[in-house]
């Protein structure tokens, strides 16, 4: 791009930004704000998912699409049959990297507001501190109908890894408030969980239609 040239910036406050460049250079650039307008493209529906971390682009994948399909936050956790481990300075790291792929799933959905990843948590501390209208836990063995549930504005999903949740951790969620739910008969990956369910939510009480 040139001097002269339009684009829209954003910086996740809600707002998209029309302007010009006046100066493009090798590892900067200028530009004049020429106009701001609040989009009116972030759901309705709050949805916070507490996604057991998997390995490399299976994370990226579910922060990418879930973020697409208009999540709040992301909480990655630790869960018993969780295959990750990582230290400290990794868990930094890798949040700082999961934040930018939420940034880049926002830049191409045309999304102004930019959901939160959080520092990695265990599964109990994660369970017993989230706050929702609604809270599930994906779990096969269910056949509870969501069309059961009342409209809710915010939902917290808890999601498990590649070998799933332990029985014990379905009913440590179940105890705290978690309802259990299967969207269809087949069994999910880690990475495709969020995006159907998701997908699912937002048809039913988000933006979707």
């Amino acid at each position: 791009m040139r001097p002269g040239d339009q684009l829209i910036l954003f910086n996740g406050d809600g707002c998209e930004y029309f302007a010009e460049l006046t100066e493009v250079a090798k590892r900067s650039a200028r530009a004049q704000i020429t106009k701001i307008t609040t989009p009116t493209r972030q759901s309705p529906l709050k949805v916070t998912i507490g996604q057991s971390v998997s390995r490399g682009e299976r994370m990226d994948y579910a922060i990418q699409k879930a973020t697409e399909l208009g999540m709040q936050q992301m909480v990655p956790l630790f869960t018993e049959r969780c295959e990750v481990r990582l230290n400290a300075e990794r868990q930094d790291k890798r949040r700082q990297h999961w934040q930018q792929v939420a940034v880049s799933a926002c830049e191409q959905s045309l999304r102004c507001d930019v959901p939160e990843i959080t520092a990695p948590q265990s599964l109990n501390e994660w369970i017993n501190s989230v706050e929702a209208d609604l809270k599930l836990v994906l779990h096969h063995h269910t056949e509870q109908p969501l069309g059961d549930f009342d409209k809710p504005e915010s939902i917290a999903l808890l999601i498990g890894p590649e070998g799933g949740l332990s029985e014990t951790e379905v009913e440590q969620a179940l105890t705290q408030g978690f309802k259990p739910v299967a969207f269809g008969p087949r069994v999910f990956r880690t990475e495709t969980a969020p995006v159907a369910a998701l997908s699912v939510l937002q048809y039913l009480w988000g933006d979707l239609g």
